[in-house]
């Protein structure tokens, strides 16, 4: 996929994702990883819940490399069908980062944007008409 991915796109397609397993936190407002992405890419573009630059008209890649959030990135590109391979890399460079941030740099450094795009909207294409509806 060349363009473009809408916040909408990446929203309805997380949506069609197979959900984590509920962690319950009284400290944090969502339940799931699923549940956060949603969340975090709610009202995109506006100010939400993190102080954000409205209007701005972002998309998904950008949203995806803004993240600072490991567990959202792992779940991510897990339920995405990432090769294993790749996701189990992810999450053992990730545990190496001290800090949220470098964690997820790490994750993003062995898993770009282009890998989450090929995994979702990649060569297979009865897994993409499933995710775009």
């Amino acid at each position: 996929m060349k363009r473009p991915i809408s916040i909408a796109e990446f929203i309805s397609v997380i949506r069609r994702l197979p959900p984590d397993e509920p962690h319950p936190d009284p400290r944090v407002w969502y339940k799931t990883q699923k549940e956060h992405w949603l969340g975090w890419l709610e009202d995109y573009d506006g100010p939400g819940a993190y102080g954000r630059v409205p209007n701005k008209n972002r998309d998904a890649k950008f949203a995806f490399n803004h993240v600072v959030c490991p567990e959202m990135l792992l779940w991510l590109i897990e339920a995405a069908g990432t090769n294993r391979e790749l996701v189990d890399a992810a999450r053992r460079a990730s545990e190496s980062g001290p800090t949220m941030m470098q964690k997820s740099g790490l994750i993003r450094k062995l898993v770009p944007w282009t890998e989450v795009v090929a995994a979702i909207w990649g060569a297979d294409n009865h897994k993409r008409k499933q995710l775009a509806r």
